[in-house]
């Protein structure tokens, strides 16, 4: 949900910053990511083959071969953790001051947010189903912390419950980015190993039903998939990221997507798919960096990650839309299942288009307006193959 656009620092980097400086391009400008960009578009389709599985539209030999394809598709979320993390870290400026950050954080996100939970109240009534939530819960849902507390989690917008928990990442990020800067190579690998202790930890006791909550929507159970993201996005601006290469990541990624139906269900998942995903994402800005090919950063799969917030936002509430039409769990045959599928995944398309096009980017602009420079990211030529910047 930011952009690793490149930038120039404000003040020259010292101490343990001094090898970012080195592992930049002349002039201290750090080029864009564009791979993480149609990256996000790949996981933005897992959550929606997820919620397709979900909802039934496909029966039969179909049905299950959704079923299998999909079941883990949830584990998308976690891969928005860790790559807001990474990108997060990787576009900060090291003279920012917090405010500054938060402004820019509320600008990205709150609009969508503000938007679709309005949706989400039309497709309600318009569905003769107006449950709407209680005053308390409509508080907390607009107000990001509907994630804290399990009978709130899934108010208004579901998939809602994710930004809560980036919320949750953003209050901390300006101390975390302090920490993280004065950090030699060695104390950041210590703090990512923390990071996947905890997170293991976390696994094994959510599914031995330790606690009360589920760990899964928890924001503060979330936080260390967001840490790792900062913390491989600070190996690689150290020049010290020494993980698998793109082939590597990738296949590590898939085979832990797989291994997710084999442990139990919710945040367990995590433990299955944290190598893959903390090894892909700075591979791939690797492969940027050096200008390696990728299958990601063509101007078409960059366009489709840019508006993949928004579909990601509104594509469930099309899904809830069409219940009024087709039924809940139809279960439809092939053809027929492959053909509602689609035209889901148009409409949740082009209403990803409307709203970013008409909510997100001109809201965002129009929050940041007259804003000192100092709040607003500088822009600077891309090198030729970086046609566009990597959003968290």
């Amino acid at each position: 949900m930011t952009t690793a656009t490149t930038r120039t620092p404000r003040t020259p980097p010292a101490g343990p910053d001094a090898a970012t400086a080195r592992s930049s391009p002349p002039g201290g400008v750090r080029p864009s990511l564009p791979s993480l960009t149609g990256l996000r578009w790949m996981a933005a389709l897992l959550v929606f083959g997820l919620h397709i599985n979900n909802f039934g539209y496909l029966g039969g030999q179909a049905g299950r071969l959704v079923s299998w394809a999909f079941t883990p598709g949830g584990t998308g979320v976690s891969f928005f953790f860790v790559l807001s993390g990474f990108v997060l870290t990787w576009s900060a400026r090291p003279g920012d001051r917090a405010p500054g950050f938060w402004r820019r954080r509320i600008a990205r996100v709150y609009p969508v947010h503000l938007a679709t939970a309005l949706i989400a109240v039309t497709v309600a009534f318009a569905m003769g189903k107006p449950a709407l939530p209680t005053w308390k819960q409509t508080l907390a849902n607009l107000s990001l912390v509907h994630s804290w507390w399990q009978p709130w989690w899934q108010t208004l917008n579901p998939v809602s419950w994710s930004l809560a928990c980036e919320a949750f990442f953003y209050a901390l990020f300006p101390a975390l980015f302090w920490l993280l800067r004065r950090l030699d190579a060695r104390g950041t690998l210590i703090l990512g190993g923390a990071a996947v202790v905890v997170a293991l930890g976390l696994a094994w006791a959510d599914a031995h039903h330790w606690l009360d909550q589920p760990l899964y929507s928890l924001p503060a159970a979330r936080l260390p998939e967001f840490v790792l993201g900062t913390v491989t996005a600070r190996l690689v601006l150290l020049d010290r990221w020494r993980g698998p290469g793109l082939e590597g990541s990738l296949a590590l990624a898939i085979l832990g997507y797989f291994l997710v139906p084999q442990v139990a269900p919710g945040y367990a998942a995590t433990s299955c798919t944290l190598a893959g995903f903390t090894a892909l994402i700075p591979a791939a800005a690797v492969a940027d960096l050096r200008g390696l090919p990728t299958l990601w950063r063509g101007r078409r799969m960059v366009r489709l990650g840019e508006l993949s917030f928004a579909f990601y936002m509104v594509h469930l509430l099309v899904l809830r839309a069409g219940i009024a039409v087709l039924g809940d769990k139809p279960r439809f045959g092939a053809a027929a299942g492959i053909g509602v599928t689609v035209a889901a995944f148009t409409v949740s398309l082009g209403l990803s288009w409307a709203l970013f096009e008409g909510v997100e980017r001109p809201v965002r602009r129009l929050l940041l307006r007259g804003r000192r420079p100092a709040d607003r990211p500088p822009v600077a030529p891309a090198p030729k193959e970086s046609v566009a910047a990597a959003r968290d």
